[in-house]
């Protein structure tokens, strides 16, 4: 018996594995936006996480891998040609897990990158981006080889048996799954049964970068954080003050808060908050200490889309300024909402 659950982060699709007799579950290629969910299944059905499997280097999403594992304490899995300093246990092909009863087998399957496995369990192989539903994982990214892509295809997955089930990494078209049969009989690229017919396919294919091609493969190959990552740990220690709130406040002329404009000079000149100083982010940690001698002050962080804002409220609260808050939005939502601006020629009234 077996506990199968599918999770979709928009066309990234991820998969928990379990065995109910043990309670012993794994995680494959899960992606950063969809932790909650996972521990959630998880916890609701009361496994514990054994192993996170990725099948390879993903270009085209983010992993969680290392966050699944320091809140699991569950080894990272891949196949030894992956370069990710992170991984904990590194497989070949042929070898396999005890994960209760079951047995995740490992098939290793280059083309689509030189680290490319798929994952055979009982009735069914995760096949990562090695083939997908009507198609083929691409081959013109970092070690990606269509040669190599036709030898693991036609010469290892396609030799399974014709009634296992295919769930790959990705799907954009609301399918969950296929078989070999199936992908043998209508996936285009698979007609191409020469090897030269096959990779002029491969390396004719002309296909557009993925979106955020250098950032993945930067925090999935080094372990590094991602910009989102960053950007939401900053959020989760800072507090958030409401652009009617800091017309409130300005209105009362209390004197008893600093506005701090951490855009770069021209955007300040352009128009700012009545009163705002100004300290461009990049020179926040050298000049704080002159700007600001009194760390019980309470210093409003401003910027134009209210990202960078957030980050130097959070500098400045491990700086030691434990009242400091950005504003919840930015200078184009100000703008927007025709708050009260001083600009080039003094203070403009809101219209």
């Amino acid at each position: 018996m077996m506990f199968f659950q599918q999770i979709a982060d928009g066309g990234c699709q991820s998969y928990i594995v379990a065995c109910p007799e043990s309670c012993a579950a794994i995680l494959i290629d899960p992606a950063l936006g969809q932790i909650d969910r996972y521990m959630g299944v998880l916890g609701r059905e009361g496994f514990r996480l054994r192993y996170i499997i990725e099948t390879h280097t993903h270009a085209d999403h983010f992993s969680a891998a290392r966050q699944l594992r320091e809140q699991t304490g569950a080894p990272i899995v891949m196949h030894r040609a992956g370069r990710a300093p992170f991984v904990d246990i590194h497989v070949e092909d042929g070898h396999s897990l005890a994960v209760g009863d079951l047995r995740p087998a490992f098939l290793h399957t280059p083309g689509h990158t030189a680290d490319s496995m798929c994952v055979h369990i009982t009735d069914r192989v995760f096949t990562g981006d090695t083939l997908l539903i009507g198609g083929t994982g691409r081959t013109d990214l970092p070690t990606g080889d269509p040669d190599r892509l036709y030898d693991s295809l036609f010469g290892k997955l396609l030799k399974l048996p014709g009634e296992t089930l295919v769930y790959p990494a990705h799907d954009y078209k609301g399918r969950n799954h296929s078989t070999i049969t199936a992908e043998i009989a209508d996936n285009p690229r698979l007609q191409k049964h020469d090897r030269a017919e096959f990779v002029a396919m491969m390396e004719s294919l002309n296909l557009a970068a993925p979106t955020h091609l250098t950032e993945a493969l930067r925090t999935n190959l080094t372990g590094g954080k991602t910009v989102r990552q960053i950007l939401s740990e900053a959020a989760q220690q800072t507090p958030f003050m409401s652009l009617d709130e800091l017309e409130t406040r300005l209105g009362r002329k209390a004197n008893d808060f600093v506005v701090l404009d951490v855009r770069e000079r021209d955007a300040f000149l352009a128009g700012h908050v009545p009163g705002a100083s100004h300290l461009p982010r990049g020179q926040l940690e050298l000049r704080v200490d002159e700007a600001f001698p009194d760390p019980d002050m309470e210093i409003l962080t401003v910027c134009e889309f209210g990202k960078i804002s957030t980050l130097a409220a959070a500098t400045l609260r491990q700086l030691g300024f434990h009242r400091a808050i950005a504003l919840d939005g930015g200078m184009k939502m100000w703008r927007e909402k025709n708050k009260p601006m001083v600009g080039p020629e003094g203070l403009e009234p809101p219209t």
